[in-house]
């Protein structure tokens, strides 16, 4: 008993739960005794409250909060010198590690879980819609699946994904020995698990999961069955682990760079996070307090969103999306920082228009929070708010364009090698400027009315966040794989799921413009029969889109036990988590370095990121150059 309440591990964490809840149960049932609560209130006030405890009790067990605890409560506090950094054996991932580098693998392995999750629960109600009327799912069960579909994408892997590659890449490349908060940083991961889990679970809740869509609009929120609990407490947990992360990203970046390191010469993927961190301190607390006001509408019997109690449902819209437009740029922006470092590598050219990229960057954060109503142009809102939201949304893609140029400037008459992560580079160019081209197009009033609702939404969401965002997102594993492994991805197998997804995504989500032009509304189980030969199109390309995945997969998993070993620079990159070995040391560097110049200077002769007081740990990256790498810098 002693190792179980006093070593932390998965022993300890399902005791801790199991109290967590026990406790959960008897404070509600308490607090009923006392204050006369009915039944209902009751059963959706114990599970709510659980819900919260339970998690909580495995958090304590798994031993995220054993150094906290002993500090409030007067106990002598052990000295950490973070010796258990680092990851020995592959049981290291599953337990509480405060090395930057290990927290960063197990969010990008865990949210990839997530995202096959989701992947298969798209594809399962796209088998339903391969043919007009009911093939094997009932309508409820059909908005159960697209509304988990979206929730495990948006909350536990688009957002967190980018968090888990920049956890691993950031301090690297600032010159950081590790994130500003390690204990902190590992207690964000693990929000993440308990959030997706809740989620997952929701499945087995009485009446099903959540099927209200990822907006979980109000009053059919509050209306939903018990499933709406478990997404309602999830995504407190996911915006939770959000925060925190950011918080942790904001105080690395602006105290712990290198010396010499100023602003002006930080990397592109650090102003990116720099910017996303922003927004996400800034917004997130507003989808938290949207889905409080609804727990406390269902377990507590309060009115925000019930008219006829004199609540209002437009407001929890307007409350939502003042986070979630904003979330869509939190999904976005830390794929601009890695695109700006793929293609600045592998094109051998200096960032065009560094400064105007960074302060793009910033404007995005701004403008941000001045378009969340265009959501909300067929809502019961005032009029009169509908134009200027119209013209903030055109403008918020000015500095977007700047980007673009941007990346086409930095291209042009460069030494491009079109190697894997380039592709993917190239592939989110395509795919954004037409994600980008619908979003101009869906922020003019007349025309937005019109496909409000209908597919055409879909295919501009998708290829904003799949085109967009999921294409960054390979291109960084892609390309920072060698770094995190110490082996090289099989560029055959990178260049075939490359062509697979680029070409079955384009068939999955491309005709939803036209379906959606035509009028076939979005989120139905079932379709009139004219749009039966391009729904079966689209079921079909999705099908073969989910397996192009297991290449990745495959790649990745043969790769890391038997890959090639990978050169310290193999892309001759000149950022500073280049200049160390591949994987990098337990502390990053084996001393601080001293930033002297740009981190794009190539074609520069003579040109240095940074320099070490001794050359040890330059040596790994002044190895010959492999084949097939191109030395026209």
């Amino acid at each position: 008993m002693a190792v179980t309440l006093r070593s932390p591990g998965w022993y300890r964490a399902a005791l801790s739960t199991l109290i967590g809840a026990a406790f959960g149960c008897g404070l509600v049932v308490g607090l009923r005794a006392l204050f006369g609560w009915d039944e209902i209130v009751q059963a959706e006030s114990i599970v709510s409250v659980v819900l919260i405890t339970a998690p909580l009790g495995f958090l304590y067990g798994i031993g995220c909060f054993d150094y906290w605890i002993h500090w409030a409560a007067g106990r002598p506090t052990y000295v950490d010198d973070h010796s258990d950094h680092g990851a020995r054996s592959w049981k290291d991932y599953f337990r509480v590690n405060t090395d930057h580098k290990v927290i960063g693998i197990q969010y990008v392995v865990t949210t990839f879980f997530f995202f096959f999750v989701g992947g298969l629960l798209a594809m399962t109600f796209r088998a339903e819609l391969i043919e007009p009327g009911r093939q094997f799912i009932d309508a409820q069960t059909f908005n159960a699946l697209f509304s988990a579909h979206a929730a495990f994408m948006i909350f536990t892997f688009m957002v967190p994904v980018f968090a888990g590659i920049a956890n691993y890449v950031l301090p690297l490349m600032i010159g950081a020995p590790d994130m500003a908060f390690p204990r902190l940083n590992a207690l964000s991961f693990w929000f993440l698990p308990v959030a997706g889990v809740l989620m997952m679970a929701s499945f087995l809740a009485p009446g099903g999961a959540f099927a209200t869509g990822w907006t979980a609009y109000a009053p059919l929120s509050d209306q939903a069955p018990m499933g709406q609990t478990f997404f309602a407490v999830a995504v407190q947990f996911a915006g939770a682990s959000s925060i925190a992360t950011a918080i942790n990203f904001l105080v690395t970046i602006v105290t712990m760079r290198a010396p010499g390191m100023t602003f002006w010469r930080m990397p592109m993927l650090a102003w990116a996070n720099f910017a996303t961190s922003l927004l996400v301190v800034l917004a997130t607390p507003f989808i938290a307090g949207s889905q409080f006001m609804i727990l406390f509408d269902r377990a507590l019997g309060m009115n925000f969103f019930d008219a006829v109690q004199g609540g209002d449902s437009v407001m929890y819209q307007h409350v939502f999306w003042f986070y979630s437009h904003p979330a869509v740029y939190i999904m976005v922006l830390p794929g601009f920082g890695i695109i700006s470092e793929v293609i600045s590598t592998h094109a051998r050219k200096p960032i065009f228009g560094y400064r105007m990229m960074a302060f793009s960057l910033l404007a995005i954060v701004v403008l941000g929070f001045s378009v969340w109503a265009h959501h909300m142009f067929v809502a019961s809102m005032q009029d009169w708010i509908r134009i200027p939201m119209m013209f903030t949304t055109m403008l918020i893609a000015v500095p977007t364009g700047v980007k673009i140029f941007s990346w086409l400037g930095t291209m042009w008459r460069g030494a491009i090698h079109l190697r894997v992560p380039m592709m993917w580079a190239l592939g989110f160019i395509t795919m954004f400027v037409l994600g980008g081209i619908s979003g101009v197009m869906v922020a003019v009033v007349p025309f937005d009315i019109h496909v409000s609702d209908t597919y055409f939404i879909v295919a501009h969401f998708h290829y904003v966040l799949f085109g967009g965002s999921m294409f960054t997102i390979f291109a960084g594993i892609y390309h920072w794989f060698p770094k995190m492994t110490g082996r090289m991805l099989n560029d055959t197998l990178g260049k075939w799921h490359f062509w697979l997804t680029f070409i079955f995504f384009n068939l999955t989500f491309g005709p939803m413009h036209l379906v959606g032009l035509e009028g076939m509304p979005r989120r139905v189980a079932d379709y009139a029969s004219e749009f039966a030969a391009w729904n079966a199109i689209m079921s079909f390309a999705s099908f073969a889109l989910g397996l192009s995945t297991l290449i990745f997969v495959y790649n990745v998993i043969v790769s890391w036990r038997s890959g090639k070993p990978a050169e310290s620079n193999p892309w001759r990159a000149q950022t500073l988590e280049w200049q160390i070995s591949s994987p990098p040391p337990i502390f990053n560097f084996d001393e601080v370095p001293t930033v002297v110049g740009h981190p794009y200077e190539y074609g520069v002769p003579g040109a240095r990121h940074g320099i070490f007081k001794h050359p040890e740990p330059l040596a790994a990256a002044k190895a010959p150059v492999p084949a097939g790498v191109g030395d026209d810098d």
